[in-house]
């Protein structure tokens, strides 16, 4: 929890024994089902749920926010925001079954009570939502098209609604057909840590 609580000290105690319970059922899951790899799961604090947390700095969501999380897998990023923001709802959609377990039994063992996950493809999915959230799961070009039906035209934030989404590596080809319009963040302007240098979150207005 170190890292956590020296960028996020204004975390009550609900929410640190949160991500206590974070920390503990995802080790004790990935021992059964790999959703995080073997050789990274020591770095979960830092690589996965700080890096999670990026979008929380990036943006404060308002109570009543609707976040859908493409491509969760064991529920990254949005299980770490939902401990963050308990007062916005979290949709996590995932092809992948038991990945989804993983983020299902975390969530109730955390006692989130603002999540709900779906099993299948993103056409699949109905409803409307502030944000779509993902981590490295397809490049903007291949996801706008799949998530703009999804985005609701009232805003509740000072941002508009749209795309956030946590990337690394050098990202010119795929940002170029949105020109301006994509805001692109470095990490390190929030995290010190080494794992930051190179990671960014993207914000595209939809």
């Amino acid at each position: 929890m170190e890292a956590i609580n020296r960028y996020f000290p204004e975390l009550n105690a609900e929410q640190i024994a949160q991500f206590d319970t974070l920390l503990r059922a995802y080790p004790e899951w990935n021992a059964r089902i790999n959703v995080i790899s073997r050789k990274d799961i020591d770095n979960l604090e830092v690589n996965h749920i700080l890096h999670s947390l990026a979008i929380a700095k990036f943006v404060r969501f308002a109570p009543g926010t609707r976040v859908l999380d493409l491509g969760t897998g064991g529920g990254f990023p949005a299980v770490p925001l939902a401990v963050y923001y308990p007062e916005v709802q979290f949709h996590l959609v995932d092809r992948v079954g038991k990945k989804l377990r993983v983020a299902t039994d975390v969530a109730r063992q955390a006692g989130l009570l603002n999540i709900t996950v779906q099993h299948g493809d993103i056409k699949e999915v109905k409803g409307q939502y502030d944000f779509v959230v993902s981590r490295a799961v397809m490049s903007l070009p291949e996801m706008v098209p799949l998530v703009r039906r999804l985005i609701a035209r009232d805003n509740h934030n000072a941002l508009p609604n749209g795309l956030l989404c946590l990337k690394g590596g050098d990202l010119k080809a795929e940002l170029a057909p949105f020109g301006k319009q994509a805001l692109v963040n470095e990490l390190n302007d929030y995290f010190q840590e080494p794992y930051f240098e190179t990671k960014k979150i993207i914000y595209l207005p939809l």
